[in-house]
Parts: structure tokens; C-alpha cells; sequence
């Protein structure tokens, strides 16, 4: 993040005890961030967010006058649809704190005493978080244009943008720009393979980049764990699907709405037992089907910090293993058929290979 960047972002301290605001700007001033308010009267807070929306609140729960969860519900009432990301400053831990707070509208958790790397990270991830979110809501009418306007420069600008988009939520989540390239052709490749028409298949290729820009919503605390989530921490993690939808809803636009439709879809399985509505066989969207393959295909085959690539033969046999039950028959057909041409665009987008990974 570059000095202008940071010093541009407005973090709002909301803590009753002078000696922990003193603490966290001190934190935050060293790192660059300048545009910082201290509030220690959690009545304030709704007056100074009329003054000036921050991109980032860092709220106590413990506090006179208003606790945290009511400073929450205050800033729920705006009805912003920009509302800044909130990380709770707190000493409490448990099961019911976490779901109450974040019921209320908490993104994130810092524990009482501050870990000085911890917060600054959280701190610098939220930030690039809502800022992915002002994008997605700004760009919409732009979006919509660059799908009217069919020109070539003007093609390659939106394909870009949403490149850019997909890149938000897959960054967070230790993916690469390099994936949603090749997913997205994939997924282009085999769609005309089932016989979509060129419009269509630019279409899909346009709006499976942003497929998982839901995670965008999703805390680091859940989206980075190491190890199996707990059950509570899975339903959250399966929120990213509705999440994803509802940011790119409300597009009049082709491309909006079919980025829609597959984020919510994509994780829908055959047989059912797939999520957020347990759709079966042809009730799921083949553009859902056709990303659903392309994406697991090419996260298998692609290194990671936390796990080696598969080979191209483990991945397809996965792929066969799981037809008629997590993917669709007929597209599996099909990107088997696509197979040689899929390799060849995939040595056109290779990446470098971690040497330190295992196979997850």
C-alpha cells in the first residue's frame, strides 16, 4: 500500500480509555495512516460518520453511555450501503460473543492486549477488502456500458475491470490474478463446447472472474484458517455465495446479472448436497455447472502456500470420479472433450511453483 493510498483511508478509534486510542494511533501513524479520529464518547460516533464516512472502524464493546453492540445497531440504521467495515476491540472470547457481534455487524476481532502485527494486518486487509466493495458498487453503470458498447478497446478494458474484481476476493484468499485468467477461459472453452452461441460465451468468460467476490465479506480470521473450519465458522464461510450475489445484484445489465447468478450457484452440486439452496441436476445454471469444473480443475493444478499442484491426470481423475454426483455429467463430458485445448491455453498462463507446499 503506497503513502498516498494510506494516508487517504479515515480509521474511526472508538475506546473509552484514552490509553488505548494513544496506543492504537501510535500503531497506525507508524505504519503511514494520517486520517485517523480518536472518539472516546461512543455517542459521538454517529456525528462524526456524518462529517466524513471512514473507511474502517476499530470499536471497543465495553464501553458507558453506548456498548459497542449498540453503536452497531446505530450505524446498521444508516442504511449505508458503504457501511465501513468494523473490527471489535475486546478482552471477552466464546462461542455466543463471536456470533452476537457478529450478528450486529462485526467483520473482524482484535484480543485485548493488541498484537502489534495482528492489528496492523487485519487493519491493512480490511481496508483493501472495502475498498474492492467501493469498486463493485461504483463501477456498476461502467460495467453496464462497456457490455453496450461492443468496441474493441473498450472490450478489453471491461475484461480488465473484472479481472480486477475477481482478483479482490482471491487475493484474500491466497489465489492468484493468474487464476481467475484461466478459470474464466476454461470456462468460455467449454461453454462453446455445449454450444453456446459467441455472445454468450464472452459473456461467462466476463463474469466468472468475479465468482467469489463474496469473500470479500468474509473475516480473516475464518477465510485464512489453517485446518478444518468448526461448524459455526463453516456456515460462515458458505455465506461468501449469497454475499457475492447480493453485491452484484440489481444490474439491469447481461453481464451483472449472469456474475450474479454464478456466484450464488457455483457451489451447488449435482446430486444436491451442494450450497446455499441444495439445488439438484438442471435446477443449478449450466453457467454455474460450466464454473463449478473450471474452477476446481484449475485450483487443483495450481501451487499454493499451503499445498503443491496436482497433476493434470489427478485432477481429471478427481473430475471423472465426481460426475453425476458433484458435477454435471454432460459438462464433464465436454471438458474432457476440450481437454487439449484447455492445456494449451493454460502454458500460455503457467505462474511460478512454491517449493515449500504439500498436497491438500
Amino acid at each position: 500500500m503506497n503513502a498516498v493510498t494510506v494516508n487517504a483511508d479515515r480509521i474511526f478509534m472508538v475506546d473509552d480509555e484514552p490509553s488505548n486510542l494513544k496506543l492504537i494511533e501510535k500503531l497506525l501513524t507508524s505504519q503511514g495512516y494520517q486520517n485517523l479520529v480518536s472518539i472516546q464518547d461512543s455517542r459521538e460516533v454517529l456525528l462524526r460518520y456524518a462529517e466524513g464516512r471512514p473507511d474502517l472502524i476499530l470499536l471497543d464493546i465495553n464501553m458507558p453511555h453506548l456498548d459497542g453492540y449498540q453503536v452497531m445497531e446505530q450505524l446498521k440504521a444508516l442504511n449505508d450501503p458503504l457501511l465501513p467495515p468494523i473490527v471489535i476491540l475486546t478482552a471477552q472470547h466464546g462461542h455466543d460473543f463471536l456470533l452476537k457481534a457478529l450478528a450486529a455487524g462485526a467483520r473482524d476481532f482484535v484480543s485485548k492486549p493488541f498484537d502489534r502485527l495482528e492489528l496492523l494486518m487485519r487493519v491493512r486487509n480490511l481496508l483493501e477488502a472495502h475498498a474492492a466493495h467501493r469498486l463493485v458498487f461504483e463501477q456498476k453503470d461502467l460495467l453496464e456500458r462497456m457490455v453496450q458498447e461492443r468496441t474493441k478497446e473498450l472490450n478489453e478494458s471491461r475484461l480488465q475491470v473484472v479481472r480486477h474484481l475477481g482478483r479482490a476476493a482471491e487475493y484474500r484468499d491466497n489465489e492468484t490474478g493468474l487464476h481467475i485468467v484461466r478459470m474464466s477461459q476454461i470456462s468460455a472453452i467449454v461453454a462453446k463446447s455445449l454450444g453456446w452461441n459467441a455472445a454468450d460465451c464472452e459473456l461467462i468468460l466476463l463474469a466468472s472472474p468475479m465468482h467469489d467476490i463474496g469473500k470479500i465479506g468474509i473475516s480473516d480470521g475464518i477465510l485464512l484458517k489453517r485446518g478444518k473450519f468448526e461448524p459455526h465458522e463453516w456456515e460462515i464461510m458458505k455465506t461468501h455465495a449469497s454475499i457475492g450475489a447480493d453485491i452484484l445484484s440489481d444490474g439491469d445489465s447481461s453481464l451483472l446479472q449472469l456474475a450474479s447468478l454464478v456466484a450464488l450457484t457455483h457451489h451447488e452440486k449435482w446430486d444436491g448436497s451442494g450450497y446455499p439452496k441444495g439445488l439438484v441436476g438442471e435446477a443449478i445454471p449450466q453457467a454455474a455447472r460450466i464454473v463449478a469444473i473450471a474452477d476446481v480443475f484449475d485450483a487443483l493444478t495450481s501451487a499454493r502456500p499451503y499445498k503443491r499442484a496436482w497433476s493434470i491426470e489427478q485432477a481429471v481423475a478427481l473430475i471423472t470420479e465426481r460426475s453425476g454426483t458433484h458435477f454435471d455429467p454432460e459438462v464433464v463430458e465436454h471438458f474432457h472433450k476440450c481437454l487439449p485445448e484447455i492445456l494449451t491455453m493454460r502454458d500460455q498462463y503457467l505462474e511460478p511453483v512454491a517449493d515449500d507446499c504439500d498436497i491438500g
